[in-house]
Parts: structure tokens; C-alpha cells; sequence
């Protein structure tokens, strides 16, 4: 069984210098090469190369993005079999390792007593007839004159967020006298 292990590490930022290497260009590949021949050697082969965004303090409170270039490498990990699961067996027939436990039969002992919701009844009254006879019973209450102008007043009042910091003129004021409106 194959899987494989991953291993990201910074790339270099400054070149490395070396016999016969002359300018910049050459000196970063030089470093970029060093890098790779390293972990090559150790196993690791090379995958590619990511750009990713990194957040930094910057100060005491603020935060930077900037980005960092990581270079990704991999190596294949081989599993012995002993350390292998063991899928095949839990697929394979394991009634022999298993215990058959009889199940216990319920007997269930005639009481009679007739199961009542089991069996339909034609002259039993509906739900819809009962919802007749409640509506007669509650009188209609009338709506008195100032509880008609608490709910016209609620529904005409100026309404604003809290959150919302915008001065508006229409918004209901506040009760602190200090702020001239």
C-alpha cells in the first residue's frame, strides 16, 4: 500500500554565492538548487511551488498581508503489510467467529380489549364539526377607540435602527435634552 508524506519549506529570499556564479539571476538559482539537491537527496521529491498569502502584525494593532513563496515536496510512504489494515477481512463471511445468540420470541397474550384506533367508526364526529361550535362560543370583542390609536400610532411611528449611526430627521428623538435637535 502506497500514500505519501508532504513537506513545504520556505524558498530561499537571497542568492547563494558559488565558484564561477556572477549576478543576481544566477546566484537565487544557485540557492533555489541547493534547496532542492537537499531534500532530494534526503528522499523528498520535488512537487511545485506556491505562492500564499501570510497575515503579520504590523505595530501593535495592525495586521499586513503579504505573501510568501513555498516550495512542496513529497515522498512515498510504503506501508508493510503487518501494519496494513485489514479491510478484506471485515468484507469477508465472519459468521464463524461470531456467536449466534438466539432472539427471544414476544408472545403477546390476547387481553380482549378491542383496539379502537385501529378501527373506523362512521358515526364519530369530525374535527371541522367541533371548529363550528367553538367559533359560536367566544363573542366578538369590539375594539375600543384608544386601543384603535395605540396600534395606528405604533404603525405610523418613525422607526430606526440602533446600529444605524446616520442622523435622520425622521427618526423617533431621543429623551437626553443635552443635543440640540
Amino acid at each position: 500500500m502506497t500514500g505519501f508524506e508532504y513537506k513545504v519549506v520556505p524558498a530561499p529570499m537571497r542568492g547563494l554565492k558559488g565558484k564561477g556564479i556572477k549576478g543576481t539571476p544566477a546566484r537565487f538559482a544557485n540557492a533555489l538548487q541547493t534547496v532542492m539537491n537537499e531534500h532530494g537527496a534526503d528522499g523528498w521529491e520535488y512537487q511545485r511551488t506556491d505562492t500564499l498569502p501570510v497575515e503579520e502584525r504590523q505595530g501593535l494593532t495592525g495586521k499586513t498581508t503579504s505573501f510568501q513563496n513555498m516550495l512542496v515536496f513529497r515522498r512515498a510512504l510504503v506501508v508493510e503489510v503487518e501494519d496494513a489494515p485489514e479491510v478484506a477481512a471485515l468484507i469477508e463471511d465472519q459468521t464463524d467467529v461470531l456467536d449466534v445468540v438466539p432472539v427471544p420470541e414476544v408472545v403477546v397474550e390476547d387481553t380482549g380489549v378491542e383496539d379502537i384506533a385501529a378501527a373506523p367508526q362512521p358515526d364519530a364526529p369530525v374535527a371541522q364539526d367541533f371548529v363550528g361550535e367553538i367559533e359560536a362560543e367566544t363573542p366578538e370583542a369590539p375594539i375600543t377607540q384608544n386601543a384603535q390609536n395605540r396600534v395606528s400610532e405604533t404603525l405610523t411611528a418613525p422607526f430606526a435602527f440602533p446600529w444605524n449611526k446616520r442622523n435622520t430627521n425622521n427618526a423617533a428623538p431621543k429623551d437626553d435634552d443635552t443635543h440640540p435637535s
